[in-house]
């Protein structure tokens, strides 16, 4: 973008107006109370600039409240300003009149009281949450409507209830909300000084980067941190708070001299910047002279440890131009491909001189599996101790097959050291003595409760009989697990 389309398109943003948060076109009574705008801050800065809120003009959208459950209407209070006849009709008692509401046709006295009793409770709920609204200092935008809308259906005399003192708590409500909006315009002036601030700390901040010296100034982080003040100024108009006019061109002028101070240095710098190119190239040609003699060792291990070397020295080397340096790598990445390459093949070449040795350790491989299942343990273990001594007379196989053939040797491996184990198992002596003792307890205990369980039949003692019968079971389960213990040892 040059600075001319930079500056006809701020100028654009500029001569936008900022537009209000419109009102409803109906009043609302039943929105929950929304919190407070936020104070301003009173040192605004740059990097704050973008994270900031929104003007207050225009709040967030109200999140609905949970609504109160309705009480039972107080006949005795309704009855204070309204009354009822047989036919179900009902008048209001105001100031010493009496006002017809409506008819509740079918219903008792009482009940036609109440529904219209109950009508009013519903206007003065709207009273009080209008009134909560304001006790939180949630926004006004629609509360001078609401309270015209609430005196409105006052007048309407379509419910039964203390009208006078609703109608004043509306007129205490309409002096409350005057003075949160005037407090809202004083947070509006507010914010609209946090927004001054922060463009002025822009501006600031810019002008500080172009008065630099360039002898010493870090280009890559300035670049940078002037990016992000023009990007903090494109958000700005785009989305911020409205200054006026006047104010935001002189604003803009300002900053945008300090870019154009900063681009001519920039500028400067960049063209020494190619003089350094030629001294950096050379640095890479002498690494690319030394990778290229290393490309025909066959000493693999020293010549790696040198291409590391080098590696590091390249990285650590100035960069030439953009162009230079890629055709640079690409030689020097060709001298390395070079060596890895004859090293893969001396490697290639390896592998197919241990193709015998595989051959023979599949065999014996083969041999060991066919152990499985083990039958004769102690034949099973002398059998895999000579293929065990032959595998390591073969010696080495190809790297590509070193772990398939060594993983299926050990699965043998690991089968006979496991039937080992069971067969210890098994032949302890002392395990099979705590079986045998665990074993003729628990059958002079099952013998026990059977006698007990005979008894308590014989008596008719049900409650004895259900108890000795669930231990018996518990008895003759655990004797059952210990007897399959039992033959293991056998």
């Amino acid at each position: 973008m040059t600075h001319s389309q930079e500056s006809d398109e701020t100028l654009a943003s500029t001569t936008e107006p900022a537009i209000p948060a419109q009102e409803s076109s109906a009043p609302v009574v039943a929105d929950a109370a929304q919190a407070p705008v936020p104070a301003p801050s009173p040192s605004p800065s740059p990097a704050a600039f973008a994270a900031r809120p929104k003007a207050p003009a225009a709040p967030a959208a109200p999140v609905a409240a949970p609504v109160a459950a309705v009480p039972a209407v107080n006949l005795v209070e309704a009855a204070k300003f309204g009354r009822a006849e047989e036919d179900g009709h009902v008048f209001l008692l105001l100031d010493g009149e009496e006002f017809p509401v409506g008819q509740y046709p079918g219903a008792s006295k009482d009940e036609a009281l109440a529904y219209f009793a109950r009508k009013f409770e519903d206007i003065l709920a709207q009273v009080t949450l209008l009134e909560q609204r304001v006790e939180a200092k949630a926004p006004t935008a629609d509360m001078h409507k609401t309270v015209t809308h609430l005196r409105e259906q006052l007048g309407e005399r379509t419910s039964v209830g203390d009208v006078n003192t609703a109608l004043a708590r509306l007129v205490a409500l309409d002096e409350s909300i005057k003075a949160l909006t005037a407090a809202e315009r004083a947070t509006h002036e507010a914010a609209r000084t946090v927004e001054l601030a922060a463009r002025e700390a822009i501006v600031a901040e810019a002008e500080a980067i172009a008065a630099e010296d360039p002898a010493a100034i870090q280009w890559k982080v300035s670049s940078a941190r002037m990016n992000e003040l023009f990007e903090f100024w494109k958000q700005a108009q785009k989305s911020g708070m409205r200054l006026g006019r006047a104010t935001e061109e002189g604003l803009w002028k300002r900053f945008r001299s300090a870019r154009t101070v900063f681009d001519r240095h920039r500028r400067a710098y960049f063209s020494q910047l190619d003089n350094n190119n030629a001294a950096a190239k050379n640095t890479k040609e002498s690494l690319i002279e030394a990778a290229e003699e290393l490309a025909t060792s066959t000493d693999w291990g020293f010549a790696a440890g040198e291409y590391r070397r080098l590696m590091d020295q390249w990285k650590s080397s100035p960069r030439a131009s953009r162009k230079d340096d890629d055709a640079l790598w690409a030689r020097f990445r060709g001298a390395q491909d070079k060596f890895f390459a004859a090293r893969q093949d001396a490697n290639n070449a390896l592998d197919e001189e241990f193709g015998a040795n595989l051959l023979v350790k599949e065999a014996l491989l083969a041999e060991a599996e066919a152990l499985l299942p083990i039958k004769d343990l102690n034949a099973t273990k002398k059998a895999l101790q000579s293929i065990r001594d032959r595998w390591e007379e073969a010696g080495k196989v190809p790297r590509n097959d070193m772990a398939r053939i060594d993983t299926g040797l050990r699965k043998v491996e690991d089968a006979v050291r496991a039937a080992d184990e069971d067969n210890w198992r098994r032949s302890d002596p002392e395990a099979k003595a705590r079986t045998s003792s665990a074993l003729s307890q628990l059958e002079a205990t099952i013998a026990g409760l059977k006698e007990d369980l005979a008894k308590a039949q014989k008596a008719g003692d049900a409650r004895k009989v259900a108890k000795a019968t669930e231990a018996l079971e518990a008895r003759e389960l655990w004797l059952e697990q210990i007897q399959k213990a039992a033959a293991d040892f056998s």
